[in-house]
């Protein structure tokens, strides 16, 4: 099976920038391996789009595959976490310490990396008895080295949209705005949209919370920007900051009913290797279906697709 993969794209000239592509390569791997596999209906197929809030009854997300149910293969497993641990380590790795890294067996971790040596995603150092990635891990990466990090999401919105029935929505943050840049409407009769390049102030909504969560912003400056915002049911600056809280705290914000009556959204941010939101993502559909363990699935979906495409960390 594919396995499609989502990082920012490095263009690399020496071996540090190559071990950390290939660090978040491995990570992505071993994330959406687990990830339930759907066809999606991208918006760019869509012509006509009804947008009339129409309940059909169908719960969201209920015939999604939980990744629980996978049944993950051992040897796979280890060969990753070792290649994982390969690609952030800054020098080559003995077998003992490679093996304590990943959390393998020595002796598993012998054979599993012999084998990736053989075939070219390892190379060994005879005299020093050590791994290290192999320009095998190049080839694999090599189509994606060239696309933008837009397009490798594509997939995976679509994939959320059809799982979840609701439009998932992708954001640029430009200045002091956020840009609908990309959308994935659900496969349903009746569904939600938006219209690419619509703008909005980025403190605003549930993808304003998400952003404002993982800024270094000054509490005058964070009041400041919020008392410019205009809600459909307005909330005090102190109960903005505890969903905030709340926000860092989930890794994903909820905006119910607070933006647009009769709308509930859940959004997250992908950051750069400094930390600093750069993209988000954001679930939007209607408030009397989105509700209770739907919430949390969505966000918990969207916080681990944020995490395994941003330049600083991975969910696990």
């Amino acid at each position: 099976m594919f396995v499609r993969f989502c990082f920012q794209v490095i263009f690399y000239s020496e071996y540090d920038s190559l071990c950390e592509t290939l660090a978040r390569f491995v990570r992505f791997v071993e994330w959406s391996r687990q990830l339930p596999r759907r066809r999606a209906v991208d918006w760019r197929q869509q012509r006509h789009i009804d947008s009339f809030p129409i309940a059909n009854g169908t719960e969201p997300g209920s015939h999604v595959e939980e990744s629980s149910l996978a049944k993950p293969v051992g040897a796979v497993v280890n060969a990753v976490r070792l290649l994982r641990v390969l690609a952030s380590s800054n020098k080559p790795l003995g077998v003992t310490a490679a093996a304590r890294a990943a959390d393998v067996n020595p002796s598993t971790a012998y054979h599993i990396l012999r084998t990736l040596v053989h075939e070219g995603l390892v190379t060994f150092d005879e005299g020093g008895k050590t791994y290290s990635l192999g320009l095998g891990m190049v080839t694999l990466a090599r189509k994606l080295l060239g696309r933008h990090q837009t397009e490798l999401l594509r997939p995976e919105l679509t994939r959320l949209a059809t799982n979840f029935e609701c439009l998932f929505a992708l954001w640029q943050i430009v200045d002091d705005r956020v840009v609908l840049i990309d959308r994935a409407l659900a496969n349903t009769a009746v569904r939600l949209d938006l219209e690419v390049t619509q703008r909005m102030p980025f403190l605003l909504g549930a993808i304003g919370r998400a952003i404002a969560a993982r800024l270094d912003m000054e509490t005058s400056e964070l009041y400041r920007r919020f008392s410019e915002l205009r809600w459909n049911a307005p909330m005090t600056f102190e109960e903005y900051q505890q969903e905030l809280e709340q926000t860092r705290q989930r890794g994903y914000a909820v905006d119910q009913e607070r933006l647009y009556s009769g709308i509930t959204a859940i959004a997250s941010v992908i950051t750069d290797d400094q930390g600093r939101p750069q993209l988000g993502i954001s679930a939007i559909g209607f408030a009397e279906r989105l509700r209770g363990d739907v919430i949390t699935r969505i966000g918990s979906e969207i916080a681990r697709l944020c995490a395994a495409s941003s330049g600083q960390g991975f969910v696990a």
